[in-house]
């Protein structure tokens, strides 16, 4: 079986001023098999969602190497990164980042549109596929506002399978959502995964997800362990506001992402949307960039 994810002594440092670094990462090797279900789980403040985003294209390494689907991502520009991103990830994240003014189904196109490849209707029929295969055929035409948190979720992660990526990865997919819900997404994934051979990468703090996933990876303070960690100390304050910095820098990078997307895509949309979107999305960074913001200050 071919790698879909090869980490090679990776490590993370961020330097949070006054000479202050936390080390997020410390000299990782992992290997993703094509075709996997891997959860990553840990204590809070463990790397988790560091590690995560550095296979995502969303964050660089302080040293290592990062290779996805055979590609070597390490030391890739952000117009490279941005262009891997789009082609070869699909994320999801615990707050489904869906765009309020559009349906499902016009939130699941955006991604194909921006790539550019299929026709118009070719677009929506593949649209309509996805949403069909994670059981809202009869939702489409509905915006978020109108759809339960579990349905948002399977409109995220149809959104996130939209151009067939290497890999799909998910921040605490399960964690915004009741537990009966939780369980409808997970069995989604389980069949995604089983049906299509689709990778996923979960980070979770839910044993139910972990235990249905093929493989289990345990962090504890920035590597990787065996076995889960028998006692946990309760991380510092420090370690909690950096991994909550982490999780928003990884909405970050996908709110930029999406930005470039729109810009390439604006000659082959109507103005209105094309307005439409960039306000929205303009709107969601700069309340991103001040939380950011707010969380250095704090730190």
């Amino acid at each position: 079986m071919s790698r879909a994810v090869e980490l090679h002594n990776v490590s993370k440092v961020y330097v949070l001023g006054e000479g202050v670094k936390v080390e997020a990462r410390r000299g990782v090797d992992l290997n993703v098999e094509k075709g996997e279900l891997l959860s990553i789980m840990g204590p809070s403040g463990s790397g988790k969602s560091t590690l995560l985003n550095m296979i995502g294209g969303l964050d660089n390494p302080t040293s290592g190497r990062v290779i996805v689907d055979g590609i070597d991502i390490t030391g890739m520009g952000e117009g490279e990164l941005a262009r891997f991103r789009r082609e070869s990830v699909g994320f999801v994240f615990q707050f489904f980042n869906l765009v309020p003014i559009l349906t499902a189904l016009e939130n699941v196109e955006l991604p194909i549109i921006f790539e550019g490849k299929l026709s118009s209707g070719e677009t929506r029929e593949r649209a309509s596929d996805l949403l069909r295969l994670v059981g809202l055929g009869e939702r489409m035409n509905h915006r978020p506002s109108q759809m339960s948190g579990g349905e948002q979720q399977r409109v995220a992660i149809a959104r996130a399978l939209a151009n067939d990526p290497s890999i799909v990865i998910a921040d605490e997919p399960t964690g915004n959502v009741d537990r009966e819900t939780g369980s409808k997404i997970l069995r989604f994934i389980q069949h995604l995964n089983k049906t299509l051979g689709q990778t996923f990468i979960l980070v979770t703090h839910d044993p139910t997800v972990s235990q249905a996933s093929q493989r289990i990876v345990y962090m504890l303070d920035g590597r990787i362990i065996l076995e889960p960690p028998k006692s946990v100390e309760t991380p510092s304050k420090q370690a909690l506001i950096e991994e909550r910095r982490q999780l928003m820098l990884a909405e970050l990078g996908w709110l930029r992402n999406s930005l470039i997307r729109l810009e390439e895509s604006r000659d082959s949309m109507e103005i209105e949307l094309y307005n439409q979107l960039r306000a929205g999305y303009a709107s969601k960074l700069e309340s991103l960039k001040q939380a950011i913001r707010g969380s250095q200050e704090v730190s």
